[in-house]
Protein backbone atom coordinates (compact mmCIF):
# COMPACT_ATOMS: atom_id res chain seq x y z
CA UNK A 1 0.00 0.00 0.00
CA UNK A 2 1.07 3.54 -0.85
CA UNK A 3 -0.38 6.94 1.06
CA UNK A 4 -1.61 9.96 -0.76
CA UNK A 5 -1.08 13.31 0.14
CA UNK A 6 -4.06 13.57 2.38
CA UNK A 7 -3.52 9.81 4.38
CA UNK A 8 -5.54 8.18 2.47
CA UNK A 9 -3.94 4.21 1.28
CA UNK A 10 -3.63 3.53 -2.38
CA UNK A 11 -3.33 -0.12 -3.41
CA UNK A 12 -0.25 -1.53 -5.34
CA UNK A 13 -1.68 -2.49 -8.68
CA UNK A 14 -1.99 -6.67 -9.69
CA UNK A 15 0.86 -8.34 -10.89
CA UNK A 16 -2.04 -9.37 -13.44
CA UNK A 17 -2.11 -6.72 -15.74
CA UNK A 18 -1.80 -6.07 -19.12
CA UNK A 19 1.32 -4.62 -19.50
CA UNK A 20 3.03 -7.82 -17.59
CA UNK A 21 0.54 -9.94 -20.51
CA UNK A 22 2.74 -8.12 -22.80
CA UNK A 23 6.02 -8.78 -21.32
CA UNK A 24 5.07 -12.67 -20.59
CA UNK A 25 3.91 -12.97 -24.32
CA UNK A 26 7.40 -11.35 -25.22
CA UNK A 27 8.62 -14.17 -23.42
CA UNK A 28 6.43 -16.90 -24.89
CA UNK A 29 7.36 -15.60 -28.55
CA UNK A 30 10.91 -15.92 -28.45
CA UNK A 31 11.20 -20.03 -28.81
CA UNK A 32 8.79 -19.70 -31.91
CA UNK A 33 11.12 -16.44 -33.48
CA UNK A 34 14.03 -19.14 -32.66
CA UNK A 35 12.47 -22.27 -34.94
CA UNK A 36 11.54 -19.63 -37.49
CA UNK A 37 15.37 -18.36 -37.93
CA UNK A 38 16.29 -21.66 -37.73
CA UNK A 39 14.41 -23.33 -39.93
CA UNK A 40 15.22 -20.79 -43.10
CA UNK A 41 18.78 -22.08 -42.65
CA UNK A 42 19.69 -18.46 -44.06
CA UNK A 43 18.66 -18.56 -47.31
CA UNK A 44 16.74 -15.52 -47.22
CA UNK A 45 13.02 -17.47 -47.62
CA UNK A 46 9.57 -15.84 -46.71
CA UNK A 47 10.34 -17.81 -43.48
CA UNK A 48 13.84 -15.54 -42.78
CA UNK A 49 11.29 -12.13 -43.48
CA UNK A 50 8.42 -13.42 -41.26
CA UNK A 51 11.06 -14.02 -38.12
CA UNK A 52 12.84 -10.21 -38.59
CA UNK A 53 9.30 -9.07 -38.53
CA UNK A 54 7.91 -11.38 -35.93
CA UNK A 55 11.24 -9.83 -34.05
CA UNK A 56 10.61 -6.60 -34.28
CA UNK A 57 7.21 -6.66 -33.52
CA UNK A 58 7.96 -8.34 -30.42
CA UNK A 59 10.62 -6.22 -29.34
CA UNK A 60 8.57 -3.26 -30.08
CA UNK A 61 5.94 -4.37 -27.67
CA UNK A 62 8.56 -3.66 -24.81
CA UNK A 63 7.46 0.44 -25.16
CA UNK A 64 4.10 -0.60 -25.33
CA UNK A 65 4.04 -2.28 -22.40
CA UNK A 66 6.31 -0.07 -20.15
CA UNK A 67 4.15 3.18 -21.87
CA UNK A 68 0.65 1.40 -20.72
CA UNK A 69 2.21 0.54 -17.09
CA UNK A 70 3.32 4.01 -16.95
CA UNK A 71 0.53 6.01 -17.97
CA UNK A 72 -2.32 3.83 -16.16
CA UNK A 73 -0.16 3.49 -12.82
CA UNK A 74 -0.17 -0.35 -13.26
CA UNK A 75 4.23 -0.44 -12.54
CA UNK A 76 5.00 -3.73 -10.82
CA UNK A 77 8.06 -4.86 -9.10
CA UNK A 78 7.04 -8.63 -11.28
CA UNK A 79 7.28 -6.38 -14.34
CA UNK A 80 10.51 -4.23 -13.35
CA UNK A 81 11.89 -7.61 -13.42
CA UNK A 82 10.36 -9.27 -15.96
CA UNK A 83 10.63 -6.64 -18.41
CA UNK A 84 14.48 -6.59 -19.05
CA UNK A 85 14.21 -10.57 -18.76
CA UNK A 86 11.88 -10.69 -21.93
CA UNK A 87 14.37 -8.33 -23.74
CA UNK A 88 17.49 -10.86 -23.48
CA UNK A 89 15.50 -13.57 -23.96
CA UNK A 90 14.24 -12.30 -27.37
CA UNK A 91 17.56 -10.92 -28.21
CA UNK A 92 19.81 -13.33 -26.88
CA UNK A 93 17.76 -16.21 -29.30
CA UNK A 94 18.49 -13.67 -32.35
CA UNK A 95 22.03 -13.35 -31.40
CA UNK A 96 22.41 -17.06 -31.16
CA UNK A 97 20.58 -17.89 -34.13
CA UNK A 98 22.89 -15.36 -35.87
CA UNK A 99 25.87 -16.83 -34.58
CA UNK A 100 24.33 -20.20 -35.79
CA UNK A 101 23.70 -19.27 -39.27
CA UNK A 102 27.32 -17.85 -39.14
CA UNK A 103 26.12 -14.60 -39.73
CA UNK A 104 27.39 -12.91 -36.79
CA UNK A 105 30.47 -14.10 -34.60
CA UNK A 106 30.48 -16.33 -32.08
CA UNK A 107 32.30 -13.63 -29.62
CA UNK A 108 29.86 -11.12 -30.24
CA UNK A 109 27.17 -13.46 -29.11
CA UNK A 110 29.38 -14.50 -26.51
CA UNK A 111 29.92 -11.08 -24.79
CA UNK A 112 26.91 -9.85 -25.38
CA UNK A 113 24.85 -12.80 -23.50
CA UNK A 114 27.55 -12.55 -21.02
CA UNK A 115 26.86 -9.31 -19.78
CA UNK A 116 23.38 -9.85 -19.78
CA UNK A 117 23.26 -13.01 -17.87
CA UNK A 118 25.80 -11.57 -15.71
CA UNK A 119 23.54 -8.59 -15.04
CA UNK A 120 20.39 -10.42 -14.65
CA UNK A 121 21.86 -13.28 -11.79
CA UNK A 122 23.01 -9.60 -10.04
CA UNK A 123 19.17 -8.55 -10.10
CA UNK A 124 17.78 -11.49 -8.47
CA UNK A 125 20.83 -11.25 -6.00
CA UNK A 126 19.07 -8.12 -4.80
CA UNK A 127 15.91 -9.35 -5.33
CA UNK A 128 15.72 -9.82 -1.35
CA UNK A 129 16.59 -5.93 -0.74
CA UNK A 130 15.29 -4.16 -3.52
CA UNK A 131 13.81 -4.32 -7.24
CA UNK A 132 16.67 -3.03 -9.56
CA UNK A 133 14.97 -1.62 -12.70
CA UNK A 134 16.79 -0.82 -16.26
CA UNK A 135 18.84 2.22 -15.67
CA UNK A 136 18.73 4.70 -18.77
CA UNK A 137 21.74 3.59 -20.16
CA UNK A 138 20.67 -0.06 -20.17
CA UNK A 139 17.57 1.43 -22.14
CA UNK A 140 19.52 2.95 -24.64
CA UNK A 141 21.54 -0.50 -24.91
CA UNK A 142 18.42 -2.29 -25.37
CA UNK A 143 17.56 0.14 -28.18
CA UNK A 144 21.20 0.00 -30.08
CA UNK A 145 20.71 -3.75 -30.10
CA UNK A 146 17.02 -4.03 -30.93
CA UNK A 147 18.63 -1.87 -34.10
CA UNK A 148 21.33 -3.96 -34.86
CA UNK A 149 19.59 -7.29 -34.46
CA UNK A 150 16.81 -5.67 -36.57
CA UNK A 151 18.76 -4.74 -39.20
CA UNK A 152 20.83 -8.44 -39.40
CA UNK A 153 18.05 -10.02 -39.30
CA UNK A 154 16.56 -8.74 -42.05
CA UNK A 155 17.58 -10.00 -45.34
CA UNK A 156 18.55 -6.44 -47.18
CA UNK A 157 22.16 -7.14 -48.28
CA UNK A 158 20.59 -9.74 -50.95
CA UNK A 159 18.27 -6.51 -52.13
CA UNK A 160 20.03 -3.36 -51.84
CA UNK A 161 24.32 -4.77 -51.87
CA UNK A 162 26.65 -5.19 -49.64
CA UNK A 163 27.24 -1.46 -48.17
CA UNK A 164 24.45 -3.15 -46.06
CA UNK A 165 26.66 -5.45 -44.43
CA UNK A 166 28.35 -2.20 -43.60
CA UNK A 167 25.84 -0.45 -41.66
CA UNK A 168 24.99 -3.52 -40.29
CA UNK A 169 28.97 -4.19 -38.36
CA UNK A 170 28.46 -0.36 -37.73
CA UNK A 171 25.74 -0.79 -35.79
CA UNK A 172 26.41 -3.72 -34.26
CA UNK A 173 29.86 -2.53 -33.18
CA UNK A 174 27.64 0.12 -31.19
CA UNK A 175 25.47 -2.15 -29.88
CA UNK A 176 28.12 -4.30 -28.25
CA UNK A 177 30.21 -1.27 -27.18
CA UNK A 178 26.99 -0.20 -24.96
CA UNK A 179 26.52 -2.95 -23.96
CA UNK A 180 30.05 -3.35 -22.31
CA UNK A 181 29.80 -0.08 -20.83
CA UNK A 182 26.25 -0.11 -19.20
CA UNK A 183 27.60 -3.45 -17.86
CA UNK A 184 30.50 -1.82 -16.38
CA UNK A 185 28.67 0.88 -14.75
CA UNK A 186 26.20 -1.63 -12.96
CA UNK A 187 29.20 -3.29 -11.82
CA UNK A 188 30.35 0.37 -10.41
CA UNK A 189 26.92 1.06 -9.03
CA UNK A 190 27.41 -2.94 -7.31
CA UNK A 191 30.73 -2.00 -5.84
CA UNK A 192 29.12 1.51 -4.66
CA UNK A 193 26.34 -0.54 -2.41
CA UNK A 194 28.18 -2.61 -1.07
CA UNK A 195 30.34 0.01 0.24
CA UNK A 196 27.45 1.82 1.33
CA UNK A 197 27.18 -1.04 4.59
CA UNK A 198 30.84 -1.30 5.25
CA UNK A 199 30.68 2.21 5.74
CA UNK A 200 27.63 2.46 7.83
CA UNK A 201 28.89 0.33 9.71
Amino acid sequence: MTSTEHGGAVPKPSNWNLPNAITVIRILLAPVFFAMLLADGGTDSWLRWAAAVLFILAIATDGIDGHIARSRNLVTDLGKLLDPIADKVLTGAALVGLSILAELPWWVTIVILVREIGITVWRFVQLSDRVIPASRGGKLKTLAQSIAISLALLPFPSLLGDWMNWVNGVTMTIAVLLTVLTGIDYLVQAWRLNRRPAAAA
